[in-house]
């Protein structure tokens, strides 16, 4: 069995239990009050026990985790407090992570595994929207079309605005102005860099499950400095990734330690706006994903940021200093004591308002998972740097990554997007084919009837004379005639001389 975590120091020593860090926890508290230190260390202890750690870095100094720390006074100063024993420097194990492949090995998924319910919330389409992605998907499905990026779902979503009276039969009716909708909202989250997250190869979830080969967990850490700009494909990915590993992991019930242990940055903003379907879906995930051995922390601000039912599957908190300016301030403020079992020694209440850097009230679970008593508890300091690592060191860790050939080279093979486009291809040359045959077959009936038509006129007597030969036959019609006059008078001659002789001679 793993040895308690050293969290710091109260009026006596304060541990969290591996056994029990699957139960979840928080870590809140007001900007500049140390939220990271407390992550950093915890994130650090887990390792060392051979636990992989997930985190998002929102503000790029988690980096440092990957670097010696050192040189800094303050942090030796309150090692003697806490009578830290044999504290010294050292790196964590890091892999960098990137969705968009600038500061780390580029994560994606395919539309397939985000699935209708996750993509509708990240692209925030409305409840008919919805219904119409929903059949999207039902026809990818049934037709063994695979949907792997953004190109491969707005292909579909032309197939069936193309086809939509042919398919509501089956499949319910779907309007143009939805389909051109969804469209829209497609080409806002590829302006904002989402279509990187989209593609091959798909993350294997057993790369951030390595340990190196001294066992020490890998702490993967994700450049979230970029992604923080497009907060709805933040808190997307980060709630379709702890879908995941619920899907994927086995049940281990309650081990003697984590299988992983992932910390949500800027939790806030999963649940902001959220829809209820959604917000049942984190609280289903995070209450049952602890029997799979994997511990989920929120990291926020202000616990009123999560909601109750989640905020009670948290068992090991970290409540850092609150402002109590306005009134939604003191409510937070009354929230955060009552959910930490009295200590007699002080208000909690007035503590929480008090608390210096690197101060915190801490609760977590004892022996048979109850809270302990609160403690106000100096956190112990982190042992890699405090502060973020620099590009060339970065680049460094990337470079000797066990990851970095597995991810840095997108894969784009037969998808929905092919099979469609060469359907439409086909489609477009059968229509092709068959125009020309018509022309073809046109072109030949026209043909034939020419030839029929010369066939009846060289067939046919001649009935009609040219010009010519009518001119012709005048002539000579009336050459007959005068001829003919002309031998009448002259045979008329001819015959009185004949016969005047005759009678004369009588």
């Amino acid at each position: 069995m793993a040895d308690p975590i050293f969290v710091g120091k109260s009026t006596e020593p304060v541990y969290q239990l591996p056994k029990l860090s699957n139960r979840h926890g928080l870590i809140a508290g007001a900007t500049g009050t140390g939220k990271t230190v407390t992550l950093q260390i915890l994130a650090e202890q887990f390792s060392q026990m051979g636990v992989p750690v997930f985190m998002a870095d929102v503000k790029g100094d988690l980096s440092g985790l990957s670097q010696t720390g050192g040189g800094n006074p303050k942090l030796e100063e309150r090692a003697q407090v806490i009578e830290l024993q044999n504290y010294s420097y050292k790196p964590a194990p890091v892999i960098f992570w990137d969705l968009f492949a600038d500061q780390g090995h580029q994560i994606r998924t395919t539309v397939s595994e985000m699935g209708p319910l996750l993509l509708a919330q990240l692209l925030q389409l409305n409840e008919t929207q919805e219904g119409v992605l929903n059949i999207a998907f039902a026809i990818a499905d049934d037709q063994d079309l695979l949907m792997l990026d953004l190109k491969d779902l707005k292909s579909m979503l032309n197939f069936i605005g193309d086809n939509a009276k042919e398919i509501q039969t089956e499949y319910g009716q779907v309007s143009s102005a939805s389909v051109g909708a969804i469209q829209r909202a497609l080409l806002v989250l590829e302006q904002q860099g989402g279509e990187k997250f989209f593609g091959e190869p798909a993350l294997d979830l057993k790369d951030f499950m390595r340990t190196t080969h001294t066992g020490e967990g890998f702490i993967n850490i994700l450049a979230a400095d970029k992604l923080m700009q497009s907060p709805k494909l933040y808190s997307t990915f980060l709630l379709w990734l702890l879908s995941e590993l619920f899907e994927e992991l086995p049940e281990v019930g309650d081990p003697d330690q984590p299988k992983l242990v992932f910390f949500f940055d800027e939790a806030h903003l999963l649940f902001n706006d959220a829809p209820k379907p959604l917000v049942d879906k984190v609280e289903q995930v995070v209450r049952l994903i602890r029997s799979k051995g994997v511990g989920v922390y929120f990291v926020t601000q202000n616990p009123l940021d999560i909601p109750d039912s989640v905020l009670g599957q948290l068992g090991n908190r970290y409540q850092h200093a609150l402002r109590a300016f306005t009134p939604r301030d003191q409510k937070a403020v009354k929230a955060a004591a009552t959910t930490f079992r009295v200590n007699p020694a002080f208000s909690t209440e007035e503590v929480i308002t008090q608390l210096g850097v690197g101060e915190a009230l801490v609760s977590t679970l004892e022996g048979k998972g109850t809270p302990i008593i609160v403690q106000q508890t100096l956190i112990r300091p982190p042992s890699s740097r405090l502060g973020p690592a620099t590009p060339e060191e970065r680049a460094k860790i990337m470079a000797n990554s066990p990851v970095a050939a597995l991810y840095d080279k997108t894969v784009d093979r037969e998808s929905a997007y092919e099979v469609l486009t060469k359907r439409a291809e086909q489609a477009a040359a059968e229509a092709a084919e068959l125009e020309a045959a018509e022309a073809r077959a046109e072109a030949e009936e026209k043909a034939a009837k020419e030839a029929a038509r010369a066939q009846r006129t060289t067939s046919r007597p001649r009935t009609r004379e040219t010009a010519g030969e009518a001119m012709m036959k005048s002539a000579m019609r009336s050459a007959g005639s005068q001829i003919g006059r002309e031998l009448s008078k002259n045979s008329g001659k001819i015959i009185r001389g004949i016969l005047g002789g005759l009678f004369r001679g009588r």
